[in-house]
This record gives structure tokens, sequence and C-alpha cells, in this order.
């Protein structure tokens, strides 16, 4: 099983704050080609990052389905 980012979903979240991509990864701590690929879907978030997404963005773990998909 494969979590990945919802990138729309995300982007707007992210649009809303006036946070850019690579402020968000900088914030996230990753490097901002790590970011780009998760925003891509070559890469997926480990559970520690979607950790630190959600409590970033401010969600509990109810909104789980706003911005990750689960892949087969």
């Amino acid at each position: 099983m494969k979590v990945a980012l919802k990138t729309r979903e995300i982007k707007e979240k992210l649009a809303r704050r006036n946070i850019s991509q690579n402020n968000f990864a900088r914030i996230l701590k990753i490097s901002r080609g790590y970011m780009s690929q998760l925003f891509s879907g070559t890469r997926n978030p480990s559970a520690g990052l979607r950790k630190k997404i959600m409590k970033e963005l401010k969600l509990d773990e109810d909104h789980f389905d706003e911005i990750f998909k689960i892949e087969g």
C-alpha cells in the first residue's frame, strides 16, 4: 500500500495560506527536490512526513483523506 499526496488539494490549502511549495518544503525540513517528487507522484511521503504535513496544515487524522490518497 502506498500513500500519495492529493496535489491539487494541498496546493489549494497552501495558496489559501500564501505559502509556496518551496517554502512548505523548508517548513517541513525537506529538500525542494524531494517536495517536487512528492507533488509529481514519483515519491510517496513516509508516515512521519505525513504527520508533519498534517500538523503544518493544522489538520487532524479525521481529515487524512482530504490531502492523501491510498494507492494499490
